[in-house]
C-alpha cells in the first residue's frame, strides 16, 4: 500500500513533498497502518526472548543469584550460538573455531580492568594498542615506505571512519582555510561516510559506479572542486566486494593536493595476503602516494575479539587532527585519542593476542581457504541460469536475478538456516565468506541450497511473508523518509524492554 501511495511521483518530489503528504489525515492513516504491520513481524524476531525470560525494568529489591543470571545468559547464548556455529551466516563471524573464542576470553578475563585513558596505570595498553598499529601498518604499506605509518586502535570500522574524516575536516580547516568542507565518496562507500558527514557538517559528493560496481573516474575528476577535502576508495566495498580503481583515485587525490582514504575495514586482512597467494589484488594501500589513511578492521579477517578497528596515517601530522586535548579544565589536563574517554584495554589485549596467535602464516591458510570457498560459491551460483554475479568479486559475493523477485530467495534460503545480507540499489543478495564457511561441505550446501530455493521461488506464490516485503519497499519508495521512519522503529524496537 505504501508503495501505491508514492509510487507515481518521481522520487526528487516525493522527498520534497513528502513531510506535506503525511500530514493529509488518509495518507498518515494508511501509512502508519503499514508500518505498524512490518514492526510487528520485526518485534517477533527481534523480541524471541519476551515470553521466556522475565523482563527486568527496575533493579531488583534483591540482588539475583549469580549463578541465576549466568544461567540466563548461557541459555541465550546457546540458542543464539546455533545461528551461525554450523557457518550459515554472511559475515558476522568470521573465526569461529571454539579454541581460538576460548583463547580470547581467558585474555579478556585477565585484562578485563585495563582502561588505556589511565595509561600510568596500565602500561601495557600502551604495549599492546602500538603494537597493534605496528602490525598493522607494516602489513599494509612496505619497507621502501618514506612516511611514517601510524595510527590508533578504534572500538571499529564506524569509529575509524569517522575519525578519519573528521581529521580531514579539521585539518584543511587550519592549513586550507576551508569552512565549508566536501568529501568525494562512491555511492557504495560505507554507510559511516554519510554518518561522517552527517556528524561533522561535511557535504557529501556521492559518485556513480561503472557497470563492474567501480567508482567512475570520471565523474571524480568532475567533483573536485576548493573546498574537497578528501577521496574515499573502498577495498573492497561491502555491498559488492569490489575493490575501486585506489590507485588511479590516489593519484588524483596526490594531484590536487587533497587526502585520500583507502577504506579496508573488509578487506584489510584479506587482501595482503590474497596477493601473496597469487591472487589479482590492484594497488590499494600506503605503497601507493595518494593514500593518506586507511582504515581496517581487526575484528573482522584479522579475528579479533568485537571491537577493535585500526585508523592509520600517513605521518603523525595527520593523526594530530585526530587527537582531542584540553588544557585549561579544573579536572586537570585531559586527552584522548578516539572519541571514547574510558576505553575496554581487554579487547586490545585480546586483538594483539589474536594477531600474534594466528601470525602471517596462519593469514595466508585462513586467506586461501576463503578463496577456495568463494570459488566453489560464486562457480555454483554463475551455474544458475535464473541469477548472476555483479561486478568481478573475490570472496563478499553479491548476486540478482532480471527473472525473480531476489528478496523472496532471501527469504527461502533464510527458511533453509541461511542468514544472508539483503542489499538494493540494485536489488541484490550477498554472503561475505569467512572461515566458518571453508568447513567440510558448507559451501556446497550454499549451492544446493540456493538451487532449491530458486525453484520454490519460480514455482510458488509470493505470500508476502519474511523481510522480502520490507526490502521490496524499501527498494521501491521514492519517499526515503518513510523508510528511515521504519529503521527508526526497529531501533525503538531493540531498546523496548
Amino acid at each position: 500500500m505504501i508503495e501505491k501511495l508514492f509510487s507515481f511521483i518521481p522520487q526528487k518530489l516525493a522527498c520534497f513533498m513528502e513531510k506535506h503528504l503525511k500530514k493529509i489525515p488518509y495518507v498518515k492513516n494508511k501509512v502508519d497502518a503499514e508500518l505498524n504491520k512490518v514492526v510487528k513481524d520485526l518485534e517477533t524476531s527481534l523480541k524471541p526472548y519476551k515470553d521466556v525470560f522475565n523482563s527486568n525494568t527496575h533493579l531488583p529489591r534483591e540482588p539475583f543469584k549469580k549463578d541465576d543470571i549466568l544461567e540466563q545468559i548461557i541459555e541465550m547464548n546457546t540458542r543464539e550460538e546455533d545461528k551461525w556455529k554450523d557457518g550459515y551466516v554472511s559475515g558476522a563471524v568470521y573465526h569461529g573455531n571454539q579454541e581460538h573464542i576460548e583463547f580470547l576470553n581467558k585474555v579478556y578475563a585477565v585484562t578485563s580492568q585495563i582502561n588505556p585513558l589511565h595509561s600510568d596505570l596500565w602500561p601495557s595498553a600502551s604495549k599492546f594498542e602500538a603494537e597493534i598499529i605496528g602490525m598493522t601498518a607494516t602489513m599494509l604499506s612496505s619497507k621502501k615506505t618514506d612516511d611514517q605509518i601510524c595510527g590508533t586502535v578504534t572500538s571499529g570500522g564506524t569509529e575509524s571512519i569517522l575519525l578519519a574524516m573528521k581529521t580531514y575536516r579539521d585539518f584543511a580547516r587550519v592549513n586550507k582555510n576551508i569552512k565549508t568542507p566536501e568529501l568525494i565518496v562512491p555511492e557504495t562507500a560505507h554507510a559511516a561516510f554519510d554518518k561522517a558527514c552527517q556528524y561533522f557538517n561535511i557535504k557529501m559528493q556521492h559518485i556513480c559506479v561503472n557497470k563492474n560496481f567501480q567508482a567512475d573516474i570520471s565523474q571524480i575528476k568532475k567533483a573536485i572542486n576548493k573546498n574537497t577535502i578528501a577521496i574515499v576508495g573502498s577495498a573492497p566495498s561491502f555491498p559488492h566486494g569490489t575493490i575501486d580503481p585506489i590507485e588511479e583515485m590516489s593519484a588524483i587525490a596526490l594531484e590536487h593536493n587533497i587526502g585520500f582514504h583507502t577504506d579496508a575495514c573488509l578487506g584489510g586482512f584479506v587482501l595482503p595476503f590474497a596477493e601473496k597467494l597469487g591472487f589479482d589484488v590492484p594497488p590499494f594501500d600506503f605503497r601507493l602516494k595518494g593514500v593518506t589513511s586507511m582504515s581496517a578492521d581487526t575484528h573482522k579477517y584479522g579475528y579479533a575479539a568485537k571491537g577493535t578497528s585500526v585508523v592509520m596515517y600517513r605521518g603523525e601530522e595527520l593523526r594530530h587532527f585526530q587527537y582531542y586535548t584540553a588544557t585549561d579544565w579544573p579536572g586537570g589536563l585531559y586527552f584522548s585519542p578516539t572519541f571514547a574517554g574510558s576505553r575496554p584495554g581487554a579487547l586490545s589485549a585480546a586483538c594483539w593476542a589474536s594477531l600474534l596467535s594466528i601470525g602471517e602464516k596462519g593469514y595466508l591458510d585462513a586467506t586461501q581457504k576463503i578463496m577456495d570457498a568463494a570459488n566453489i560459491i560464486k562457480k555454483g551460483i554463475s551455474e544458475i541460469p535464473e541469477l548472476y554475479i555483479l561486478g568481478k568479486p573475490l570472496w563478499v559475493i553479491a548476486f540478482g536475478s532480471k527473472k525473480l523477485n531476489i528478496y523472496r530467495l532471501l527469504d527461502e534460503m533464510s527458511q533453509k538456516g541461511w542468514s544472508l545480507n539483503g542489499l538494493h540499489k540494485p536489488s541484490c543478495v550477498h554472503i561475505a565468506i569467512t572461515l566458518l564457511h571453508t568447513r567440510e561441505g558448507v559451501s556446497q550446501r550454499f549451492v544446493e541450497d540456493l538451487k532449491q530455493a530458486v525453484e520454490i521461488v519460480k514455482t510458488t506464490v509470493d505470500t508476502k511473508s519474511g523481510m522480502a516485503p520490507v526490502y521490496g519497499m524499501a527498494a521501491t519508495i521514492p519517499a526515503r523518509g518513510i523508510v528511515s521512519d521504519i529503521l527508526k522503529k526497529y531501533l525503538d524496537i531493540y531498546y523496548k524492554p
